[in-house]
């Protein structure tokens, strides 16, 4: 009989183990050599990178007789390709996943299947005004299912199967986009912040905020950019979200106003020699690119917003990501929106990131 996984090996690969901040795979007797010698090998301190050494040491598998093994494979050669926030959000999903459907043959799996999972992870709380309202772990379950969902249609490319299972015969009721529209007082609200010194994190948010105005960039790009990319033209980047799969680049053209705030966030920064636009004090990128994270800029922004609630008339807080939909609101036209916003799909531009009302010209008809 099979001893029972601990609590925190659970979900993860057979022979996994996680032990003192580390994954570890116990080898098989007999293999120790295929392993340095090792009757526990260390994969890495984290789950992108465990999987990373796991796939360089066994390659990819070549067929797949459960959905376990389904996500083993996914998780070795699809989730490496995405960004690093996405492959460690991945790999939760697939950890959760892998304790339902694991030992589950690919074939077994159906529709109703998705909608009791789903169901499960959903529980009821109350809302503010006493009703039940159904939303806790709902939206961690759904990004679970579109994990899963990819899967299959990789098995489907990978010949495991002749079909999708569950393709476009599930429909789950899905977030309501976010419609918060930051109004323009509200900007010179934040921008009219005063900071005492002549560097640092005030002087740096408002930069941030002037530039993103401009330029639409999300978060990842900002904070990621070196000032050698700064060429003749204008700023280029490329899409740090699509980097591995469209490799889309975009060229925001130098204007006055835009050579104005790169000047305004050179000279805001706290170390004058890092090679970042962007920096904390030790002159480093704010983005730790093993977790895909900013926690330090995280900080400054929540202590910057602190001081706009309680130093200015804004009452309602707004995210770094509404501000990006500001852009794209205020854009003309919706193909200049998705253009500032780098997106391949002016669907995206149109139903997320449009907030403010169509206009239309009333119907004129002849009496």
């Amino acid at each position: 009989m099979a001893r029972k996984r601990n609590a925190e090996n659970k979900g993860l690969p057979a022979r996994w183990q996680h032990h003192h901040g580390a994954y570890f795979y116990r080898v098989p007797p007999g293999l120790e050599a295929l392993w340095d010698g090792k009757k526990r090998f260390r994969l890495g301190a984290n789950l992108p990178e465990a999987y990373r050494t796991w796939a360089d040491r066994l390659g990819t598998l070549d067929a797949a007789a459960n959905i376990g093994e389904l996500l083993d494979r996914y998780a070795l050669e699809v989730v490496p390709t995405k960004a690093t926030t996405t492959q460690t959000q991945n790999q939760i999903a697939i950890n959760r996943l892998r304790k339902t459907f694991g030992a589950w043959p690919l074939s077994a799996i159906e529709p109703h299947h998705i909608y009791t999972y789903v169901d499960a992870r959903t529980k009821t709380i109350k809302g503010a005004d006493g009703q039940p309202l159904k939303v806790k772990a709902r939206t961690a379950a759904m990004r679970e299912i579109e994990v899963l969902s990819h899967a299959f249609t990789m098995a489907v490319q990978w010949g495991f199967m002749k079909r999708h299972p569950f393709a476009r015969e599930v429909r789950l009721a899905g977030e309501k986009p976010r419609d918060r529209y930051v109004e323009d007082w509200e900007i010179e609200a934040c921008l009219s912040i005063k900071s005492k010194r002549k560097k640092g994190s005030v002087l740096a948010a408002q930069a941030y905020i002037r530039l993103k105005l401009l330029t639409g960039m999300a978060r990842g790009d900002l904070l990621r950019l070196p000032l050698p990319d700064f060429n003749a033209e204008g700023i280029e980047i490329k899409r740090h979200k699509t980097a591995k799969s469209t490799g889309k680049r975009t060229l925001y053209l130098w204007t006055e106003t835009l050579r104005a705030v790169v000047l305004d966030a050179i000279a805001a920064r706290p170390n004058a020699r890092s090679p970042w636009l962007f920096c904390n004090r030790r002159g480093e990128c704010y983005v730790n690119e093993q977790t895909g994270r900013a926690g330090g800029w995280d900080s400054l922004w929540r202590g910057f917003m602190d001081r706009v609630m309680s130093e200015t008339e804004v009452t309602v807080r707004f995210n770094e990501h509404d501000i990006r939909a500001k852009v794209a609101s205020d854009a003309e036209t919706v193909d200049h929106a998705r253009a500032l916003l780098s997106h391949t799909s002016i669907d995206t531009t149109k139903r997320i990131y449009r907030r403010k009302a169509e206009r239309v010209s009333p119907l004129e008809r002849k009496d």
